[in-house]
Parts: C-alpha cells; sequence; structure tokens
C-alpha cells in the first residue's frame, strides 16, 4: 500500500512511471481502491437479472407469436378464421416494427417517452430489451416449427391429440433441439445488449464501470474490467449451452 500511494502521488505530479507502475497504480485504482470491485460484482448481478427477465418475457412472447403465426399458416384454403388472421397480422406488426428499429431507440422511447414518470429504469430496460427479444424469438421458433416434418402433425391429431398438445409434447419439443443454437445465440446477444440500458439510467456493469472511471478519471481500465467480465459470462454461457446440446443428442441416439 505505501508503494501505491507512492506511485499515485508520481502519476498526480506528471511523473513519467514504468509500465508495470502504471499499470499497476491504475488498475488497483480501477478495481481495489475503496472496494470497487464490489460495485463491478454487483453490476454483473443486475446485468444476469436484466438478462433473465428479458429472456423468459422474450421466450414467452416468441411462443405465442410464433405458434399463431404458425396455426395461421398452417389453415386449410377456404378454411380462414377471420379471429386468427386478425391476430395474426397483429403479430407480424410487432415483429416487423421491432426488428426494423434500433434497439437505442427503443430504448430511449420507453424510458423517455412511454414510462418517463418511473425512475425504476432497470426494469424499464428489461421490459423493453424482452419485447425486443421477443420478435427475434418468434422467428427463430417459427423456423423450427416449419422445419418439421407436418406427418408427425398429422398422425399426432389422427391420434385424438387436439391442437394444444400436438404442440406441446409433440412439435415444440422436437423443435427446441433444432433452434436451440440459434436461442443460445439470441441469449448472448441478449446478456451483451443490457450494457445499452445504461443510456436510459439503468444501474448494471457498465453503469457501475462508468461511475468508477467518472471519480478517477482514468477511462481505460474500468472499460477493460467491464469488457473482461462480458467475455467470461459469455465463455460461461456458451460452455453451459454445449453441455446442454451433447446432452440432447445423446439422448437422441438412445
Amino acid at each position: 500500500m505505501e508503494q501505491y500511494e507512492l506511485w499515485k502521488a508520481l502519476l498526480r505530479q506528471g511523473t513519467d512511471l514504468p509500465f508495470w507502475q502504471d499499470f499497476y497504480v491504475k488498475f488497483y485504482q480501477a478495481f481495489f481502491e475503496n472496494n470497487r470491485w464490489q460495485q463491478y460484482l454487483k453490476g454483473v448481478g443486475t446485468t444476469l437479472w436484466v438478462t433473465a427477465l428479458a429472456l423468459a418475457l422474450g421466450i414467452v412472447l416468441g411462443i405465442l407469436v410464433a405458434v399463431v403465426r404458425s396455426a395461421h399458416d398452417q389453415q386449410r384454403p377456404g378454411r380462414k378464421n377471420p379471429v386468427l388472421s386478425a391476430v395474426n397480422g397483429l403479430c407480424r406488426v410487432y415483429v416487423t416494427v421491432i426488428r426494423g428499429t434500433p434497439m437505442m431507440v427503443q430504448l430511449l422511447i420507453m424510458g423517455m417517452v412511454i414510462f418517463a414518470s418511473s425512475r425504476d429504469f432497470t426494469s424499464v430496460g428489461a421490459l423493453t430489451l424482452g419485447i425486443n427479444s421477443g420478435a427475434y424469438v418468434s422467428e427463430i421458433i417459427r423456423g423450427g416449427l416449419m422445419a418439421l416434418d407436418p406427418g408427425q402433425a398429422e398422425a399426432s391429431r389422427s391420434l385424438g391429440m387436439n391442437y394444444v398438445d400436438t404442440m406441446r409434447f409433440v412439435v415444440i419439443p422436437q423443435a427446441f433441439k433444432a433452434i436451440l443454437p440459434a436461442l443460445g445465440n439470441e441469449f448472448i446477444m441478449l446478456l451483451k445488449d443490457t450494457s445499452l440500458i445504461t443510456y436510459i439510467g439503468g444501474k448494471e456493469l457498465l453503469y457501475a464501470a462508468q461511475g468508477i472511471y467518472g471519480r478517477t478519471y482514468e477511462a481505460m481500465y474500468p472499460l477493460l474490467i467491464t469488457a473482461f467480465m462480458y467475455l467470461i459470462l459469455v465463455v460461461i454461457f456458451t460452455w453451459l449451452q454445449g453441455i446442454l446440446e451433447r446432452r440432447l443428442r445423446q439422448s437422441d441416439r438412445r
């Protein structure tokens, strides 16, 4: 600590220190001084909470939209259900608008217009990310449903299963295996996109880094630490996804 204080004082005086001393002082200042590592960990916790909430909302919305659109597309010619057609039209508008506008613009609209009176910007960010993710998840799931052999659904219906049971027990479980890599990629994108909620006041990992370099006047090391933490999280979740995919392949062989 004494050497750290000495080197820190020399830096403030404008003295040129060797690289390793300069690195030590700035890294210690960005991570250890005043227990700043706790701010990063708190930011990681918020990031994971926002990601989980957004992913859950995105999956629910994605499944609903995908099922509606798939059911509409599977209707027989001349036997169109007007209610289903109207709901399908709304789903198509939702997917088109969300996929056609930038995430940042959606966050600013939600945070500064729709929920302008709210002070819980982290939850507003999670809601926005979930709505955004739902549009992409719906297309992923719809693609998986369309890729399955329609004969399996027809066979289930011939056994007396209704549409809901057919989707629940036959179609969706098989489609899940096909779409798991794409869903995993969407989850990773969602994890990284949580950094955007900082711009509406969401208090996640990048927000913690900004607070630290606002006090130390040194942006590089807090941002490098933040980038490294995101990288570690992505590597961990990619590894877990790989384990799940291998187990699903093993179950197929049995």
